[in-house]
């Protein structure tokens, strides 16, 4: 898995020229049943993937925790939503609360969660491959396909599956 995700960048930026003009495509004109086909597509890659084998989201990139993520979350370690600001996150230059530091602090060396049952909505629906109009989302699926080995996969099958 480390061998993969060290040449997971340059996979990715190799495919990018292809992969924007795909999605330029795929946003112009999205296939009828595209929800279906990447519920379908997600479904498998994560029948073969094993996200704790691999965590790379939470070790490269940190999530945007919305105003409900950090009262949940407070409320979990029995904290005020200001102080669990003021401990774990900032703000960024789009003014969204991200954490202060990556790897995200909640990820356990053995790449459990240790908010899971609490997990922010990012972490929950991350890589976002599995979401209707996906093709919405362009720009966020270029980011996460240089991150996450299972959205690399699932937009090569795309590409295959799907002829635009």
């Amino acid at each position: 898995m480390k061998e993969e995700l060290g040449q997971l960048p340059k996979k990715a930026k190799e495919k990018h020229v292809e992969n924007k003009k795909f999605f330029a495509k795929l946003k112009k004109r999205p296939p009828k049943k595209l929800d279906y086909i990447m519920q379908e597509l997600h479904e498998e890659e994560f029948e073969r993937t094993d996200c704790l084998n691999c965590a790379n989201c939470c070790k490269t990139t940190g999530p945007l925790f919305t105003n409900s993520d950090v009262e949940r979350i407070a409320k979990h370690f029995k904290l005020k939503p200001s102080q669990f600001i003021e401990q774990y996150l900032r703000v960024d230059e789009e003014n969204d609360y991200v954490l202060k530091k990556v790897p995200c602090t909640f990820l356990g060396s053995d790449n459990y969660c240790s908010i899971y049952e609490v997990r922010p909505k990012a972490c929950r629906e991350f890589p976002h491959t599995d979401r209707k109009k996906f093709q919405q989302i362009n720009d966020l699926t270029l980011k996460n396909i240089a991150i996450c080995p299972a959205a690399f996969n699932i937009v090569e099958e795309m590409k295959r599956k799907i002829k635009l």
